[in-house]
């Protein structure tokens, strides 16, 4: 009588010879250990982006203030008895500096507070959803100086060509971020689901990143948050994304 043993393959029954059983099982074991072995593997990397552009929005009739080239930008209600709201913008070049096709798995973003006039304020993060500018304005106070060619302001996303389709600039009305933002110091926004869409969708269409704006309190007065440009002169001060991501 013929024994053989049944050995399945890729659903497959095979009979094979009681002496060649031991051939057989060693070679299907160094066969799915090489499987296993060049199977792909996904790298987790991380980058930390300096920031491409930021600038100030500061209320006014005309639009005709702005911040592009100062020190810090702002954000919240300044004590002015008019025209006092302030918002950021913030921007990062993101496919020029990640691989394209990579998976975005973590955001963070980290702001300095160089002043404020006290209190716990939350700082929340929308994407801006047109293009804007950062022209040669330059000034350390909250009230703004006379806006450059190309800067963004209250009205115009670029000085004074491009108005925004809002007054006070064009973003998401999703949350993508908040955080709470007290006394002097650093802090960090994210990682949330909305930052990694954000700059997953931006590295996919780059054509779509206009970067992020920081809203505050605008609903009491003395409550502006003063932070750290990327034209601040102390390189440790100025903002930074980190973003993990696997190519």
């Amino acid at each position: 009588m013929n024994l053989c043993y049944l050995i399945m393959i890729a659903g497959t029954n095979f009979c094979f010879s009681r002496k060649l059983k031991p051939i057989i099982l060693g070679l299907l074991i160094v066969f799915f250990s090489m499987a296993i072995a060049i199977s792909p593997v996904w790298a987790q990397e991380s980058l930390v982006l300096s920031a491409s552009k930021d600038n100030t929005l500061i209320e006014t009739a005309n639009g005709d203030l702005s911040n592009g080239m100062g020190s810090s930008f702002f954000v919240g209600k300044t004590n002015q008895n008019s025209e006092s709201i302030r918002r950021g913008l913030i921007a990062f070049d993101i496919a020029d500096q990640i691989p394209a096709g990579s998976t975005i798995t973590e955001v963070q973003l980290t702001l300095n507070l160089e002043r404020t006039p006290g209190g716990d304020e939350f700082i929340e993060l929308y994407r801006v959803l047109s293009d804007w500018g950062e022209g040669n304005s330059s000034t350390k106070g909250g009230r703004g100086a006379p806006a450059a060619k190309g800067d963004a302001t209250w009205l115009y996303a670029f000085y004074d060509t491009d108005l925004w389709s809002e007054s006070g600039g064009d973003f998401a009305t999703d949350i993508s971020a908040e955080k709470m933002v007290g006394d002097v110091g650093t802090y960090v926004w994210g990682s949330t689901p909305e930052m990694v869409r954000d700059v997953q969708e931006w590295l996919d269409s780059p054509s779509t990143n206009f970067g992020w704006l920081l809203f505050g309190n605008e609903t009491d007065s003395g409550t502006v948050k003063v932070f750290a440009s990327r034209q601040n002169d102390d390189s440790t001060l100025q903002p930074q994304l980190s973003v993990a991501f696997q190519s």
